[in-house]
């Protein structure tokens, strides 16, 4: 008898690391894959759903205009509560550490549901840091049965919260199973290159944290632009992210600069060409973090915690905060110092073999 999964989520992060996942249920006899996602970044999100052909069963269209976490919350748990209670699946999956995430694992508690948590077991020991994640991500901990964990160290995590280790299962990241099909894409040749041909360097830029609104985004476009002026003979390329917390200063500060090109957020597929042309990555965001190594792309982030040590320890990633001159700085050491750009470049990504969600298949089917 097939086991009914309903795979979960709502943003264009899940959807990228979790599509490699569903389009394997749907091929396996072994499982009756149902997806429902709860737009919480519906137009992001859509356009990750079509590059992989993944038709969603279930559309709750939670999105609305300036909505608080509360709000959401409240309207993700009433949907899915709905949604749980029709389809009346086997077990639930979801992925990383969003609303969604959190909201998914809870009404699935409430149903007596099992909950398979992809990505699970990353920490910055800070619960405001990312905010609101790390507290969503240590919650769906405590109400999941499948810990599927991309590092030993996120094992060891789960360990120190006494997580049962017969439940922590490290399979690797899904999103370099992802990465891998994008690249292949890419190369065929059918994306347009983003980058002006004029410029010796480019810098990808991305942003989008909620503990960088305000004086963080202030100080990241204080950094971008001096480098801009520095380095005349680079481009810096940003996909602007459209919360207005992000837009606004981003708009105000670095519009209308010969060399830095404001364009709006990208397709997955864009987006991977933009890695893949990028001499250095500069970005908050966690996936980037887990891909980018994988193209042999130094990342800094600009964070000042992270729930990705790995690859800090390993060499393809430095942490530089929202600091605007620790920015300029780093920035400015990979462009000019050859032996600090090849040490960062040439690490080791330590987050798989891009074998993940055949693990998990696996997995789930004892």
């Amino acid at each position: 008898m097939k086991k009914k999964i309903a795979v979960i989520f709502g943003t264009r992060p899940e959807a990228i690391k979790l599509c490699p996942v569903v389009l394997a249920l749907k091929e396996d006899p072994a499982f009756d894959c149902k997806v429902c996602v709860t737009g919480q970044h519906k137009e992001m999100l859509q356009q990750v759903l079509d590059i992989f052909g993944v038709v969603p069963d279930e559309d709750l269209a939670l999105m609305q205009p300036n909505q608080t976490l509360a709000g959401l919350t409240s309207r993700a748990i009433t949907a899915l509560d709905i949604y749980i209670e029709r389809e009346k699946p086997d077990i639930i999956m979801v992925q990383g550490d969003t609303t969604t995430v959190l909201c998914g694992a809870l009404v699935a508690f409430y149903h007596k549901i099992p909950v398979a948590h992809v990505e699970a077991g990353l920490r910055t020991g800070n619960i405001y840091s990312p905010w609101p994640e790390e507290a969503n991500r240590i919650l769906t901990t405590r109400l999941a049965k499948w810990h599927f964990c991309p590092t030993e160290s996120n094992k060891a995590n789960l360990l120190r919260e006494a997580v049962n280790p017969n439940d922590i299962y490290v399979v690797g990241n899904t999103v370099i199973d992802a990465l891998m099909m994008a690249r292949e894409k890419v190369n065929s040749g059918n994306v347009e290159c983003l980058y002006s041909p004029n410029y010796e360097k480019r810098v990808l830029i991305t942003g989008h944290r909620r503990e960088n609104f305000g004086d963080g985004f202030e100080h990241i476009c204080a950094a971008i632009k001096k480098l801009a002026f520095e380095f005349p003979n680079v481009e810096f390329v940003y996909p602007v992210h459209l919360n207005p917390n992000v837009k606004g200063p981003v708009e105000l500060h670095l519009n209308n600069i010969k060399n830095i090109k404001l364009i709006s957020p990208q397709n997955y597929l864009p987006f991977v060409g933009l890695m893949m042309g990028a001499d250095i990555i500069l970005t908050d965001s966690g996936g980037v973090q887990e891909e980018a190594p994988s193209l042999g792309k130094p990342v800094l982030v600009m964070r000042d915690t992270t729930e990705r040590p790995e690859a800090v320890t390993a060499g393809t990633v430095k942490m530089v905060g929202t600091n605007a001159e620790a920015i300029f700085n780093n920035v400015k050491n990979l462009l000019v110092n050859p032996e600090a750009y090849s040490k960062m470049s040439a690490a080791v990504n330590p987050y798989g073999d891009g074998k993940a969600v055949s693990r998990i298949l696996e997995i789930l089917k004892k």
